[in-house]
């Protein structure tokens, strides 16, 4: 079983051995909250925080 992991770049929740948003391999394990962002440019959420492309992110890491 995977374990999710939150980019400790981007904050994008994702699996594997790379972030698919940035490419960072730093991580974290501890997701605090999160936020799915449908549509980057209608989403009020997304422009406030500065995320430019859709997915799962999280409001709070370790």
């Amino acid at each position: 079983m995977t374990k999710e992991k939150v980019c400790k770049q981007c904050n994008l929740i994702y699996e594997g051995d790379r972030c698919p948003g940035c490419g960072s391999q730093e991580y974290s394990e501890e997701v605090k909250g999160r936020v799915i962002i449908l549509d980057e440019e209608k989403s009020e959420i997304a422009k406030k925080v500065g995320i430019k492309k859709k997915g799962t992110y999280a409001i709070k890491s370790k």
